[in-house]
């Protein structure tokens, strides 16, 4: 210990790179670490508490049984199996043929396919348009890239009354025009979106695409949670619409996709000329992804291409399933006082919490935002953990948002008896 201290003394120049300056906190550390020590029920953190189908539990058993090769080291791009039952399977989602070798990238999750995107497109200089609300590893990623962010927000509907669903923040077509510039070099956008729910309809994407190819900027679009909408609410691949292919980088997950968020399976799909850079970030990486995991997840692709469409599909299973949680979850918000916000996609639901008058005189938690101080006085005296919405919000207009808080309904159990 003593010559650790001595060492550290004696070194007088800076360990850290400057691009990691200011964005070292991160809320999925500090509040799942909360939720642990207190022993909370996590209604914050977005993973499902049940066990993912069967089918693809028994594909992963196979895979760790198949012999010595789903031990080792398979293709670094993603493992050809599955490259090419993904390539198959969107095919016909995109109305073109992907190439499973050129035009996608299995990464360690959707995290790390969204780390490769930004590493590989975004430069010093360089501006990226971010749809506000936003998961809240966006803006990190591009400043790591030495680029900077211009946010362009989801707005409330004009006379619109009572908040009552995710469906009620749209896009400014204005304000939308406004955002591009000669710096501009790409916009992400999140549909569903993650706080909200949203799930961007196609006159909205149209503008988006519109504008992309007007100003020729490249689109992220962040579809983790592509199956999971209500309602009669469809969502719509960006990279479908005319000219958008060539420009969009669309990242997905087979942790959302079958629920195993715990395998880490997500990719990057797109032209070959813009993935090819992708894959010059991957290698220099990570590499490489675990195979029998990506084995597993081609078997379960594979079972959802044969029944694609029909009852007995999973992508048509879960979300009926969580249509029901999620109303449950509206019911008893609502039977406390809270004001929910019915999303039309994804699997989180934010409540307005404005209602609840909570004496929050918490000396270590005063300098923080309200939804923050919320959050944690939740935990720590009715054990259950959700996520401050103003997390999903740049510094500029965190002030606007805290009011909510998010709550995560891919779980079993029982609801109300937490307030």
């Amino acid at each position: 210990m003593i010559f650790s201290l001595i060492m550290q003394g004696n070194m007088s120049r800076k360990l850290h790179a400057r691009r990691i300056e200011g964005i070292d906190k991160n809320i999925w550390v500090e509040f799942s670490q909360l939720a642990a020590d207190y022993k909370a029920v996590n209604l914050g953190q977005g993973f499902p508490d049940f066990s993912p189908p069967h089918f693809i539990q028994e594909a992963f058993c196979k895979a760790l049984n198949g012999g010595f090769s789903k031990h080792q080291y398979t293709r670094a791009f993603g493992h050809p199996n599955l490259v090419k039952i993904l390539a198959k399977f969107f095919s016909r989602i995109v109305g073109r043929e992907i190439d499973p070798m050129e035009d996608i990238l299995v990464s360690v999750g959707a995290y790390q396919a969204l780390f490769c995107t930004f590493q590989a497109l975004i430069d010093e200089g360089d501006e990226v348009i971010i749809v506000e609300p936003f998961f809240d590893c966006y803006q990190p990623m591009v400043m790591m890239a030495g680029g900077t962010t211009c946010l362009l927000d989801l707005r409330l509907k004009e006379g619109c009354g009572p908040v009552l669903s995710s469906a009620d923040w749209v896009l400014s077509p204005e304000e939308l025009a406004s955002k591009f510039s000669p710096r501009t070099k790409a916009i992400v956008i999140n549909t569903p979106n993650n706080p909200l729910g949203k799930v961007y309809q196609q006159e909205e994407l149209h503008m988006i695409a519109d504008l992309c190819i007007k100003h020729d900027v490249i689109c992220i679009s962040d579809e983790v949670y592509e199956w999971l909408t209500y309602d009669g609410t469809k969502h719509v691949k960006i990279a479908s619409l005319p000219g958008m292919w060539e420009r969009t980088v669309t990242i997905g997950s087979a942790g959302k996709t079958f629920s195993a968020t715990g395998w880490k399976v997500g990719w990057a799909m797109g032209p070959g000329h813009i993935l090819k850079h992708l894959k010059t970030v991957h290698q220099n990486s990570v590499y490489h992804c675990a195979t029998a995991a990506q084995e597993a997840v081609a078997v379960g692709f594979q079972r959802e291409y044969d029944v694609f469409g029909t009852e007995g599909s999973y992508f048509q299973q879960l979300p009926k399933h969580l249509h029901e949680k999620r109303l449950r979850l509206a019911d008893c918000l609502k039977s406390v006082g809270l004001k929910p916000v019915l999303p039309q996609g994804g699997y989180f639901m934010i409540a307005d919490i404005s209602n609840l008058n909570v004496d929050l005189a918490d000396p270590s938690t005063k300098d923080e935002p309200y939804d923050y101080r919320f959050v944690k006085w939740l935990i720590k005296e009715k054990g259950l953990a959700t996520i401050p919405v103003s997390a999903f919000f740049s510094p500029e207009h965190k002030d606007e948002f805290q009011k909510y808080i998010r709550f995560c309904f891919v779980k079993n159990g029982m609801f109300c008896s937490y307030f």
